[in-house]
């Protein structure tokens, strides 16, 4: 019993923010979801398409059902290292986003196929020998930090916030609110740093 229900709440989980990740991309320029954003060149396009690879190696391949289009493997670290966090000028957006909805669908087949105990191997980990329970952990996890990544990239952009269009703007703030709590903060911070 107890089984069941924590494969469904992490699934569950990695369900919706797999969408709240992809929402920071709604309504912004090819430009935008690919300008690096910060000096290590972090971009939302890049964070889809990095989660695309993780997802298809930790519910792919570590179980034995490696997906089945091209993904950089884990073991060349050029190709992870070079274009796993960017899209280039020859790659869409539809492309790279239409990749991560395809490895949802055979990641979610790993997850409905097996049980949360199932054994994998994940040669690049210390302690190798896992469960579908430590990996469902482990992307969750990894998919949060980067949709929170995501959070902040997309706030620099146009100041959207919220994991839904349903969920922004909740409170009714306006710019001049946030110019206020940004100034308020900075006094803050000023006052203890001198």
């Amino acid at each position: 019993m107890i089984d069941e229900f924590a494969k469904e709440y992490l699934h569950g989980n990695l369900r919706w923010i797999r969408e709240a990740l992809l929402w920071k991309l709604d309504g912004l320029s090819e430009y935008d979801v690919r300008r690096p954003l910060t000096p290590t060149g972090t971009n939302l396009l890049g964070l889809v398409k990095h989660l695309t690879t993780t997802e298809a190696w930790y519910l792919g391949e570590i179980f034995g059902r490696p997906f089945p289009e091209p993904v950089p493997r884990w073991d060349d670290d050029e190709a992870v290292h070079s274009a796993n966090m960017w899209a280039t000028a020859d790659e869409t957006r539809a492309e790279i986003i239409g990749r991560y909805r395809r490895v949802w669908e055979h990641s979610d087949a790993t997850i409905d196929a097996l049980a949360i105990d199932a054994p994998g191997h994940v040669p690049w980990w210390p302690r190798p020998d896992v469960k579908l329970f430590n990996v469902l952990v482990h992307v969750l996890t990894e998919t949060n930090r980067h949709a929170g990544h995501a959070d902040i990239l997309r706030e620099q952009i146009d100041g959207l916030t919220g994991v839904s269009a349903a969920d922004t703007d909740e409170l009714g703030r306006d710019a001049a609110f946030w110019e206020s709590r940004h100034a308020e903060i900075e006094r803050a911070a000023r006052a203890v740093g001198a």
